[in-house]
């Protein structure tokens, strides 16, 4: 396998839950060492892909690829291929009886062989990748929110994988630590030689960091390019997500959210 080759390809993929249709039609391919945008509006099936992505949801339909192979079925395989990937929960996942530096540790303790003193010198590395050396004997409830996603960051980082995905990295946080969260993606992306795809509704602090830009609605890719082409694109769908527009193309869903599904047969009658 060469370098040529992304290092996530999907391939016709249909994605359900609870016996809906999802997504669908999705194709897609990011190549190695970008900073890839997965942007669209809340319900709208950004977290069902991060799933596909991580084999926690099997495709119902199409060819899910990552790091180099399809995505295996069988568990100890799975746990396999995804040491080689990073993933940055949106509520940080920091346990809280645990210091900074306990949390960034538990990777390398449950996955690695690895004495103490290796693993301590690992720890402070990763917590001086994201700026937070210092505080490396705080608990998450005395960092601010900012500081605790940057610990979560190091600690998914903490393996060295190949692919980072990080799912809502910026819910909760001020614009200030958020303009920091997303500057430290791209360094790290960049330094690291990783390939980055960020999950989000938050598309203008997102957008300037990435290479490429994809959004998702009504159950479907409905743009993939660059994020000067998503800025003046001229479909009204990705100008009422871009604009935050309540009516257009794109349904609110009374129930509380938007619309993510393409409708059924039943709805479309």
């Amino acid at each position: 396998m060469t370098n040529d080759n992304p290092i996530v390809r999907l391939d016709g993929v249909r994605l359900d839950r609870g016996g809906r249709t999802v997504l669908h039609d999705i194709s897609l391919e990011v190549p190695r060492g970008q900073v890839v945008a997965v942007l669209g509006p809340s319900g709208s099936g950004k977290s069902t892909l991060l799933a596909a992505l991580t084999g926690e949801l099997p495709a119902a339909a199409g060819r899910v690829e990552v790091l180099g192979q399809a995505m295996p079925e069988r568990q100890r395989e799975l746990l396999e291929l995804r040491k080689g990937i990073g993933v940055m929960l949106q509520g940080n996942g920091l346990l809280t009886d645990l210091t900074a530096a306990e949390n960034v540790a538990l990777p390398l303790r449950a996955h690695t062989p690895l004495p103490k003193p290796v693993i301590d010198r690992l720890v402070r590395m990763k917590l001086h990748a994201v700026g937070l050396r210092a505080v490396a004997d705080a608990f998450p409830r005395e960092l601010s929110g900012g500081m605790a996603r940057r610990v979560a960051l190091a600690r998914a980082l903490a393996l060295d994988p190949p692919l980072m995905i990080y799912d809502e990295p910026l819910t909760g946080l001020d614009p200030i630590a958020s303009g920091v969260v997303m500057a430290l993606v791209r360094r790290l992306n960049d330094t690291l030689g990783l390939t980055s795809i960020v999950v989000t509704h938050h598309v203008h602090e997102t957008l300037p960091v990435a290479d490429h830009a994809i959004v998702i609605a009504n159950g479907r890719i409905v743009f993939s390019g660059s994020p000067d082409a998503l800025s003046a694109s001229p479909d009204p769908l990705v100008q009422q997500f871009l604009r935050g527009d309540p009516d257009g193309p794109i349904p609110f869903d009374s129930r509380g959210g938007f619309n993510a599904a393409a409708p059924t047969a039943e709805e479309a009658a």
